[in-house]
């Protein structure tokens, strides 16, 4: 009996199929399918230690990104989009390096799936961005997207949307600018700021107010190190920023940029 109730689960359950990925990188956009992706001639094992998403060490079949990024140069910005609505905003440069950090497009083959990212839910493909060697470029975890249908090259974010920006009259290497350029590397795939931003993941940071404005500082600092220290429910999304990815003085400036956008919101 056991058997048959297996079998018939099996039937009801179709296999997983094939995906495609598109690249707006240009006129015109390309179009991948899974099965060109696995039979790409760069494609190969790469052994993943402690993966950001599983948590343990994987392995995947992957092509090199910097091989699909035709035309692309180190100048431009990139945006990869997720199945839930995550967009990474990606600094290209670091996608194209060859030695230390470098990032590779991991493809889910349908004939051998990954395992889903807990009971009930899908894995992380069709398609995932991972790094070997990511502490050499202190990748974040927010530049390993996931379940990713879809790259773009876009403007620069501060082009995009002008109300992220800090106030123009401060210096480039102000606290708030620095902390404004991490603010897109590690929040705003998940965040909106001021109603600015792609995401469609997590509230925005300002509106109706900033975190600075309800938090105090030692305690967001601590919620962005360890999000569950402070508030703890089994469906939150939000991964920890621990020192080896945003140091103690790269925190203090991300705080220092959302202070300072707490008194630039848009009038309503």
């Amino acid at each position: 009996m056991k058997a048959l109730l297996l079998l018939a689960a099996l039937l009801l359950c179709p296999p997983l199929s094939a995906a495609q990925l598109v690249l707006e990188l240009g006129t015109p956009q390309r179009t991948w399918q899974t099965a060109e992706l696995l039979a790409h001639p760069q494609a190969q094992a790469v052994h993943i230690r402690n993966d950001v998403t599983y948590k343990r060490d994987m392995t995947y079949r992957a092509v090199p990104l910097a091989a699909l990024l035709t035309g692309i140069t180190a100048a431009d910005h990139l945006q990869a989009v997720a199945l839930d609505g995550f967009a990474a905003e990606l600094a290209a440069a670091p996608l194209l390096q060859t030695a230390g950090a470098q990032a590779w497009l991991a493809v889910e083959d349908p004939q051998a799936p990954w395992p889903p990212l807990a009971q009930g839910k899908p894995s992380a493909g069709p398609f995932y961005l991972v790094w070997t060697h990511p502490q050499a470029s202190a990748i974040s975890p927010e530049q390993w997207p996931f379940q990713v249908t879809r790259i773009k090259r876009l403007a620069p974010v501060a082009e995009r949307f002008p109300a992220l920006r800090p106030d123009p009259a401060l210096a480039s290497d102000n606290p708030v600018n620095r902390g404004f350029a991490l603010f897109q590397k590690n929040c705003l795939a998940c965040h909106r700021l001021n109603g600015a931003g792609d995401a469609q993941v997590g509230p925005d940071l300002n509106l109706p107010y900033s975190p600075t404005e309800y938090f105090g500082a030692d305690f967001l600092k601590r919620y962005i190190r360890d999000p569950q220290s402070l508030r703890h429910w089994p469906q939150a999304k939000m991964p920890g920023f621990n020192a080896s990815i945003l140091p103690d003085e790269q925190l203090a400036w991300l705080v220092e940029y959302l202070t300072h956008m707490a008194g630039r919101k848009p009038r309503l």
